[in-house]
């Protein structure tokens, strides 16, 4: 059963808000984030299993599945259930590596699905200018007119910018606009399919990420050589780290141990032996000290 913050803090005393087992991590700032994971404090009274809560002095002291904090909390004025359910019954949340790496995963997928939305918006402006451009040809080329007038008349017309594109743009066939049009249509779906599967942590989308942010960055070297802009240095130092991440901290075509070995850490963070190994008796005397009945 989930637990607020909010709760474990009013349940808290002044003296001893929280006692940690463990540095302030990611698991710990989940749970700030998402609430803490306490089992058993509906229950008229504990069970023998004191890896998930203990009783000392009428204080109920229950510890948190996702950040390994224990937080005193009073017994329920109208206990929902006798004891606490059984281990098989309670689905353990994501803790350690594999919490790191979903958070990770899907601050990836917010930036795909970014491109996806400002790659479909374009792919959008580029087919209505392919099919309105003579429409559009007139007003354009009085506001270019206007805007040489109101310059200095020794100044060069200006061989880069917004308005040498669009007027780079007018000269191309409608078909060839379209089939630019079409591979940022192309583009614009990857990306977004990218961002499903990995927000879903699906492994077919890490190796999709990374051959095509790998193969991309040639071609985004060679325009930042051509013209340097924070937006593309911004850009490429993501795309690296996206690189870098997907290869070194999943794995990828088999480096490190490959998909074995991520399964092997995971398991060694989650699950009933993790939290064993983590428990306030194994641990060690100076953070089993913090927790009562340790």
């Amino acid at each position: 059963m989930s637990w607020s913050c909010a709760n474990a803090c009013r349940a808290s005393s002044s003296s001893s808000r929280v006692a940690c087992g463990q540095s302030f991590t990611t698991s710990c700032s989940s749970a700030v984030l998402r609430g803490h994971e306490l089992i058993g404090i509906d229950a008229r009274r504990l069970s023998g299993d004191t890896l998930l809560a203990r009783e000392l002095d009428g204080v109920r002291w229950h510890r948190c599945l996702r950040c390994d904090s224990w937080l005193p909390v009073h017994p329920p004025a109208a206990p929902a259930r006798e004891l606490p359910p059984a281990r098989e019954e309670i689905d353990l949340p994501l803790r350690g590596k594999p919490l790191r790496d979903v958070i990770v995963l899907r601050l990836i997928a917010i930036n795909r699905g970014l491109h996806f939305v400002v790659l479909g918006l374009i792919a959008l402006l580029i087919f209505f200018f392919a099919s309105h451009r003579d429409t559009l040809r007139g007003p354009f080329y009085r506001v270019l007119a206007d805007l040489q007038i109101g310059a200095s008349p020794n100044q060069p017309t200006s061989q880069h910018g917004l308005l040498h594109d669009v007027e780079r743009a007018f000269s191309l066939r409608s078909d060839t606009l379209k089939l630019v049009a079409a591979v940022f249509v192309v583009y614009a779906l990857v990306e977004g399919i990218e961002a499903l599967g990995l927000w879903h942590q699906r492994r077919w989308a890490e190796y999709l990420t990374l051959i095509v942010t790998a193969s991309l960055l040639p071609l985004e070297l060679y325009e930042l050589s051509q013209r340097l802009s924070a937006l593309k240095v911004v850009t490429i130092v993501i795309n690296l780290a996206v690189v870098a991440y997907l290869l070194w901290a999943k794995r990828l075509f088999g480096l490190r141990g490959g998909v074995a070995a991520e399964h092997r850490e995971r398991e060694n963070d989650v699950g009933w032996p993790a939290l064993e190994r983590s428990a306030p008796e194994v641990v060690g005397a100076p953070q089993a000290a913090a927790i009562p009945g340790a």
